[in-house]
């Protein structure tokens, strides 16, 4: 999900193990909140972190004990019941992946896995000297934020970045790190619930799955607590944001008019939190998005997609905007992932997936019109005003990238050749893009002619010239935002369609993103957001390096091939 100026989904921190991986075949009362404790291992003097502890494959199963335990916090409206998660037998599921042997993995490959690698370990020993237990370093200057609670969100990320990178001492000195964090202390008086859910607990659940930490559990399942008490609400549904006072007072509502990515993109991880620890309640709770989702996906203004905001404290769908993007991506992401995730035993998010996307395909996803007649496609906005009014409108965003791995993802898991095709058309229009402008990376925001027929669109020079900017890349009409913020959804599609296909081309594609990314963002720290792909020469940096870039941060199974979300 995003929010302007936004999810940004730390490329060269997490999400850059997408290349890797592409390249190898890849409270009662009035308590106020302590202010924010020291990391249980600061940096020493200098700014460096101490030297890895000693270890046996695994860090301690004990974990630091909390101010404030959340498990224990008094629930102003309960569940009349707790709904079990689905049981029997799992479905045998379609294949995703290409056949084992489909995949080449030689000099090249080994040479493109340790630039990568390197890539990564510049960002990761540039946080670990500056911004030790911090969200975010920022690298130009060398310093630090704190956007997520100061509760080490690079960090808490980049675990599962660590472990798949066979980085072990760094993994197990990080873990120790973040099993002192203690999430009743913060300078915050509320936390982004989303971003909370697949950062953090996305991150730790990813990190046990990969490595089996007690320790990342038990830090999984105190975090889990407090996010459950934002469902503690008179609907059961959550709001946007979690303020800590409101919960402790019983004042939580759900929003009227929130993006509805938020509340519809924390079931992979509160489902996982359940079938770990055998606590049906965290599945219950986001299982109620799910089915207010199901109630009104055919009563829209754009039967079978939801619009980018909903109501859900009356539990109602009345906006007319409709997106693959911005505030809306990862509800769509989801749905093949938790079929996935639930061994395909619960029908409705195999119904939803089906009947979203093939609504999106005919409403949303358009071919430009380009010079090279590219057989690609993007995907755009939709504007529903009443049965007699609607548009699409040719924007799109770099966040809809994502849209090839799970049409891809989609396909496979449901049989749908069809949209293997589409993912692979929209992966490949992303790259185009990336390659269009002269940093070799695409903006935020743009927008294209969209042809009538997606099967054949000829070049037209004069409708181009008399629609389009001829300070831009031919085929673009306007860029509305020329930033790039290390956001991974394009080559994380590209990966996934090359593990689908096995089609080195895709391969090739993403490795000359990788490098263009780099030879554009690259400071004397890490690597940075830019202000503008459209400029030749020296790129002006932002100095950030957004955490929102560890796409995706639910756990691997069988629904690792992203990595939010």
């Amino acid at each position: 999900m995003a929010f302007p100026p936004r999810k940004s989904r730390l490329v060269l921190l997490t999400g850059l193990v997408l290349v890797i991986m592409l390249v190898t075949h890849m409270m009662p009362g009035d308590y106020s909140l302590p202010p924010l404790l020291l990391s249980p291992n600061p940096p020493a003097a200098g700014g460096q972190p101490p030297q890895s502890p000693s270890h046996d494959g695994t860090t301690s199963s004990a974990s630091w004990t909390s101010q404030f335990d959340w498990s224990k916090a008094k629930l102003f409206h309960p569940p009349e019941s707790i709904k079990p998660m689905p049981t029997g037998p799992p479905r045998k599921l379609g294949r995703v992946q290409a056949p084992d042997d489909a995949f080449i993995h030689d000099d090249e490959t080994r040479n493109r896995q340790r630039a990568v690698r390197d890539a990564f370990k510049k960002s990761y020993n540039a946080y670990r000297t500056h911004a030790w237990m911090k969200d975010e370093l920022t690298p130009v200057s060398g310093s630090f934020k704190n956007p997520f609670g100061g509760w080490a969100a690079t960090l808490v990320d980049a675990l599962d970045t660590l472990w798949i990178m066979d980085l072990r001492d760094e993994f197990h000195e990080a873990a120790r790190a973040v099993g002192g964090i203690d999430w009743s202390v913060t300078d915050d008086s509320a936390a982004n619930l989303f971003e909370t859910t697949i950062r953090h607990l996305g991150g730790l659940l990813s990190a046990y799955d990969l490595g089996g930490d007690g320790l990342l559990l038990n830090k999984a399942v105190q975090l889990g607590e407090m996010l459950y008490h934002a469902f503690d609400t008179p609907n059961r549904l959550p709001g946007f944001w979690f303020n800590y006072r409101d919960a402790r007072s019983g004042a939580l509502t759900a929003g009227v008019d929130d993006p509805s990515a938020s509340p519809a993109s924390l079931c992979v991880e509160f489902t996982r939190l359940s079938q770990i620890t055998g606590d049906p309640k965290f599945y219950d709770a986001t299982d109620r998005v799910t089915r207010f989702l199901e109630r009104t996906q055919n009563d829209t203004l754009l039967p079978g997609m939801w619009p980018v905001r909903l109501d859900f404290r009356n539990e109602a769908a009345r906006s007319g905007a409709f997106s693959l993007g911005a505030m809306a991506d990862s509800l769509y992401e989801y749905l093949p992932k938790m079929h996935a995730l639930t061994g395909g035993l619960d029908p409705v998010y195999e119904q939803m997936y089906r009947a979203s996307m093939d609504t999106a395909a005919r409403n949303l996803l358009f071919r430009p019109m380009l010079p090279g007649e590219d057989d690609v496609l993007f995907s755009g906005d939709f504007h529903a005003r009443g049965s007699s009014a609607a548009e699409l409108v040719p924007q799109s965003q770099h966040l809809t990238c994502f849209a090839g791995a799970m049409f891809a993802l989609g396909g496979r898991l449901f049989s749908i050749d069809e949209h293997v095709s589409l993912g692979e058309r929209l992966a490949r229009g992303c790259g185009w893009a990336y390659s269009a402008f002269p940093t070799g990376v695409m903006p935020e925001i743009f927008t294209l002619i969209p042809c009538n027929d997606t099967s054949e669109c000829p070049w037209d020079e004069a409708a181009w010239r008399s629609l389009g900017d001829e300070n831009l890349p031919r085929g673009f009409v306007g860029v509305k935002d020329p930033q790039y913020q290390l956001r991974p959804e394009a080559i994380e599609s590209l990966f996934v369609l090359y593990r689908v296909t096995a089609n080195r081309e895709l391969q090739d594609t993403a490795w000359d993103m990788f490098r263009a990314i780099l030879a554009s963002t690259e400071t004397t720290h890490a690597y940075s957001a830019i202000s503008d792909v459209t400029t030749s020469g020296e790129t002006k940096k932002l100095d950030s390096m957004e955490v929102r870039h560890a796409e995706p941060p639910e756990p691997p199974n069988p629904l690792r091939p992203l990595k939010r979300k």
